[in-house]
């Protein structure tokens, strides 16, 4: 998950939000209907009685599944269409079969009524699932991959985003890199003229939201942390965080001789040595992982182990001996010793409210006090600070290559109709009713010419429980308007998977970047769509899909009428079916 940015928003009065919400999906780690729709009212959050009845909408982000088990009763539905029905049983299944490079053939170029003779709108990438290379370093669900992306590129898909874990590729030893399994997929998804977005993924997988496998650091780097604690993110409580490796030690020599940004540079630059081929071609951007789920904050709401559950505050990270010794500098230069030798005490739990908390709450917290002044801003300054240092390091490492480089930006909109903003402020988002805390990120990102990439662009502010104050759309806005005033262009991502029209009009609409009355001709420069798997290719939601990303490449500035570009989607759907046919039966034993 994730959530951010700006400044001229009229709706921060602390205007509650209403409980009703919208039609949309929550799917199940286990069992769910693909095509359900729940209209329930949102139940305090605060209350522990249990809602039998109650499906609230992504009030904690639903677990992708990760076993064949999970995903086996999509496999024989009886409404699915032969095609997209093998498409969801190669998901289910780890057979090596293959197409052959003739099967793949044709498809590359397909598009609606010719190609485009120039671009224009907004192009959707979709992720891949987040275990599409295995453990031995081998495309996942071969035959699945290739019938997905042929149907992705017949529906006018720009491309994918493979995450490329830093946790398999140098997993022994260090400058020993496996490209393996990611050298097959990149060339799997050049053979269907689909584009990549690369993650360059320094974060360990499992833990978060939405996180279906477990990836963990390199072996190495484990065994540093094992032996010094403190490279691990910590809380007040002596908590560690073992997802990444604490910003505080990013100059020092604590990984086997190296510094942690250094060895992100190393992997940055054995990667483009090792697809120097196809990037600028294939590989059209690289996005840098910076934190926690690759996003550029800190590790302050962990799923593992029941530790936060939304929509709690989280805590800060600060507590290792590497952030202890920068805030103790940074007091002692403020001419205020005394407040280096802790963070905040008094700014309660994971799982607390921002007015059960003396720091947080809205009268006289403190927050708003010159101490909490100085904490947040050091807390949120060194988080730039690193993004920075990696940042640098990447258009450094790429330059030249004709790719875009990008950071993540979490869309934490839970508590943001509060005063203080808490769960953003323990993220590192200086963030609060008073100040505009992603200006300074996106004047950041802007000073290495990247792009801003943001999370939960398809929410509604009424589709959100009332008690957590939540307000993405009040959010989004805030973002496109610190983008603009930066001058860096900005992508999305929907946090949660969500399959149903009014999620799809969300994503238009914010794409569309129509906040204040003068955008004119700005748009999105990308979008992202979470996440390829059996759902996606369920009927009702691959007709829906189609739609979506019909009206995406259409662009804001179209003239032609949703009903005429909607005949065309249905149209599209019965004309590529053939293709995607052709693709599934070769999966077939």
């Amino acid at each position: 998950m994730a959530m951010n940015l700006g400044h001229h928003i009229g709706t921060l009065s602390g205007k509650q939000i209403p409980t009703e919400f919208a039609a949309g999906e929550q799917p199940s780690s286990t069992t769910a209907s693909p095509s359900a729709v729940w209209k329930s009212p949102a139940g305090n959050l605060r209350s522990n009685s249990p809602q039998e009845n109650a499906s609230p909408p992504m009030l904690t982000p639903p677990l992708t599944p990760n076993s064949a088990g999970e995903w086996s009763y999509l496999i024989n539905l009886p409404m699915l269409r032969p095609d997209l029905s093998v498409a969801c049983q190669a998901f289910a299944t780890s057979s090596p079969l293959e197409m052959t490079e003739e099967e793949v053939a044709g498809t590359a170029e397909w598009t609606v009524g010719g190609r485009k003779d120039e671009k224009k709108g907004v192009s959707v990438f979709v992720m891949m699932p987040l275990d599409s290379v295995t453990n031995g370093n081998t495309v996942n669900r071969k035959k699945a991959m290739n019938a997905s992306l042929h149907a992705l590129k017949s529906a006018g898909v720009e491309g994918i985003m493979i995450d490329v874990w830093w946790g398999l590729v140098e997993r022994e030893a260090p400058g020993a890199y496996n490209w393996g399994g990611y050298t097959e997929l990149l060339d799997m998804a050049k053979k269907h003229g689909l584009k990549v977005q690369a993650v360059m993924s320094f974060h360990q997988c499992g833990g978060n939201v939405g996180d279906s496998c477990t990836v963990p650091l390199p072996k190495w780097v484990r065994e540093g942390m094992e032996k010094d604690s403190d490279l691990a993110y910590t809380d007040q409580w002596g908590r560690r965080n073992y997802e990444y490796v604490s910003l505080g030690c990013d100059s020092l020599l604590v990984l086997k001789g190296r510094s942690p940004v250094q060895c992100y540079a190393d992997f940055m630059r054995a990667f483009k040595d090792n697809f120097k081929h196809l990037l600028g071609d294939t590989i059209v951007e690289i996005q840098v992982g910076m934190g926690p789920a690759g996003e550029l904050r800190y590790p302050s709401y962990p799923e593992e182990n029941g530790i936060w559950k939304f929509p709690g505050i989280g805590a800060f990270q600060c507590y290792d001996k590497y952030m202890l010794s920068s805030l103790k500098a940074a007091a002692e230069a403020a001419g205020k010793p005394e407040w280096g030798s802790t963070g905040p005490t008094d700014a309660g739990h994971y799982n607390s409210w921002p007015e059960d908390t003396p720091f947080f709450k809205k009268d006289g917290g403190g927050w708003n006090s010159q101490y909490g002044e100085f904490f947040l801003s050091w807390y949120s300054q060194i988080l730039i600070e690193h993004g920075e240092r990696i940042l640098s390091s990447a258009s450094s490492v790429f330059e030249a290559t004709g790719v875009k480089i990008s950071v993540k930006v979490a869309g934490i909109h839970w508590h943001y109709g509060s005063q203080s903003h808490a769960a953003e402020l323990t993220a590192g988002y200086y963030n609060t009713r008073f100040r505009d805390g992603y200006l300074p990120v996106a004047q950041m990102v802007a000073r290495y010419g990247a792009v801003f990439n943001f999370t939960c662009i398809e929410m509604r502010d009424h589709e959100q429980p009332q008690d957590a104050l939540c307000a993405p759309e009040n959010l989004v806005r805030q973002v496109g308007l610190a983008t603009k005033e930066a001058q860096v262009p900005l992508a999305g991502e929907n946090a949660l998977p969500r399959y149903d029209e009014s999620a799809h009009e969300q994503i238009l609409k914010a794409s569309s970047l129509n906040i204040d009355g003068s955008s004119n001709d700005r748009e999105m420069c990308a979008f992202t769509y979470l996440r390829m798997n059996p759902s996606l290719f369920q009927p009702d939601n691959w007709r829906r899909f189609v739609a979506f990303v019909k009206k995406m490449n259409e662009g804001k500035d179209s003239r032609r009428c949703l009903e005429q570009v909607e005949r065309e989607a249905e149209h599209f759907v019965n004309v590529t079916e053939p293709f995607v046919q052709e693709a599934a039966l070769a999966l077939m034993p």
